[in-house]
């Protein structure tokens, strides 16, 4: 409730006191039908104000939660702690999840994760910098395939090389001799 809707609400309802106080039993049907427009703008203020749902339960906690008719505040979240109290009461503390040790995960612990796998990378030498040709793949002896048929290509490169892919980069084989080129068309003479 903002500050103007509490303003206009205490004003509807501070009229409705006057109201109240001047019945009696000669009151004419004029005034009681001015009263009952008041009444109704009080309450479609009250409306205007009100945001969230009425309560379902008489908890503080959980106003809106779900209902437990047999709990005392209708809170069935509340009572569900109340009753997990009650039978370590009776049975003993719950086992910790520290004292039983560590809960297996479907997915295995970090040390039992495999190592990462491996990949060829083919790669051609652009006149300045290695640069990736193709798409890594899994089989070493399909990434040489790759790299021959680039080789007898029309447009192959000067030199390429097969790069695997494993924790870090490692050279394995290189096609041809890598030579650097100046931006020169003419190569810079």
């Amino acid at each position: 409730m903002n500050h103007a809707q509490l303003t206009a609400l205490g004003r509807a309802l501070r009229v409705l006191g006057e109201h109240g106080e001047a019945l009696t039993g000669d009151t004419p049907d004029a005034k009681l039908h001015e009263v009952r427009a008041d009444l109704k703008r009080a309450l479609d203020r009250l409306e205007e104000s009100v945001d969230t749902a009425a309560p379902s339960t008489r908890c503080a906690e959980h106003p809106t939660g779900p209902v437990d008719k047999s709990a005392p505040d209708l809170c069935l979240l509340c009572e569900t702690r109340r009753r997990t109290a009650r039978r370590a009461e009776f049975n003993g503390p719950a086992l910790r999840q520290e004292s039983a040790g560590p809960v297996p995960s479907r997915y295995g612990t970090h040390g039992d994760r495999p190592q990462p796998q491996q990949r060829w990378l083919p790669q051609l030498w652009n006149g300045r910098t290695w640069q990736l040709c193709g798409t890594p793949r899994r089989d070493r002896r399909e990434a040489e395939l790759f790299i021959a048929a680039e080789l007898r290509g029309p447009r192959s490169a000067m030199a390429y090389r097969l790069v695997l892919e494993f924790t870090d980069y490692e050279v394995l084989r290189v096609w041809g001799t890598p030579a650097r080129t100046g931006s020169e068309p003419t190569g810079g003479l």
